[in-house]
């Protein structure tokens, strides 16, 4: 199961332990590049819930810049050693850039606070925060599910991960999440990759293809076909909908299977 990616580009060794000590661990995968150019080719192939650059890194600055206008949906942040004078390169990390600054060895401490509520996935998280009571989720169980689906949702995401995750058996998970007229577990991972699908469509950089490719879809071809499952929509039709949009689409007559509404 995927955990949500934190890319970066850091000056040294020491910046790299010290960024990856500061976060949770099992809680996200930090992948470091060395080159700028090495970013932004990662960037084309990952899921990032967040960019996290060094400016004084040769090319970072201006990646961090290319990253804004090919992926301004991915949070960025400027993590370096910053000193009272330096004025000048704080405006180009925020005004040019658009990153929220992080003084390296002095923010350590709160490193997470600072950069976890402001990732990618949280702030899908935030745009539906009303979908657990909209799908019925209601039960606690229900809810830490809702959102760990929706923080791991890149890459292959199995009923028996999140029950692995949520501490309990993938039968008691599929028993439980199902009740009270939620969707089954297996809608709601379809429905929680349409709108993830859907959110970074929106990102000029994101080819459908690529969004099929950071996923784990095998194909674009299966990307639409989730999408059309979920929303009645193809994969290109995602991106004019919008993860709201795509949540209204399922709740209105798409929560369950054609198999289980036959069963019926």
């Amino acid at each position: 199961m995927t955990q949500p990616t934190i890319v970066t580009l850091l000056r040294s060794p020491a910046a790299r332990t010290a960024f990856r000590r500061a976060l949770p661990r099992g809680r996200v995968r930090v992948v470091s590049c060395r080159t700028a150019a090495a970013l932004e080719r990662l960037l084309a192939v990952t899921l990032a819930d967040a960019v996290v650059v060094d400016p004084r890194v040769p090319g970072a600055l201006g990646a961090l810049g290319a990253c804004r206008a090919t992926y301004p949906g991915i949070p960025r942040f400027a993590y370096s050693a910053f000193r009272p004078d330096e004025a000048e390169l704080l405006a180009a990390c925020v005004r040019g850039a658009g990153a929220h600054p992080i003084v390296e060895g002095v923010e350590d401490a709160v490193l997470a606070d600072l950069i976890l509520p402001r990732t990618a996935s949280a702030a899908r998280l935030s745009m539906l925060a009303g979908a657990p009571r909209l799908l019925r989720l209601l039960d606690p169980l229900q809810e830490e599910a809702w959102r760990e689906v929706m923080r791991r949702v890149g890459g292959r995401l199995r009923t028996t991960d999140i029950a692995a995750e949520l501490g309990v058996s993938r039968e008691h998970l599929s028993r439980q999440f199902g009740a009270g007229g939620a969707p089954n577990l297996k809608r709601v991972i379809d429905l929680a990759r349409a709108v993830t699908a859907a959110d970074l469509l929106a990102n000029p950089g994101y080819s459908v293809r690529a969004v099929a490719r950071v996923l784990g879809f095998a194909s674009a071809s299966h990307l639409s076909g989730a999408a059309r499952r979920v929303a009645g929509v193809t994969a290109r039709g995602l991106s004019t909908l919008g993860p709201a949009g795509v949540l209204s689409a399922f709740l209105r007559g798409r929560t369950r299977s054609r198999s289980w509404a036959a069963a019926r």
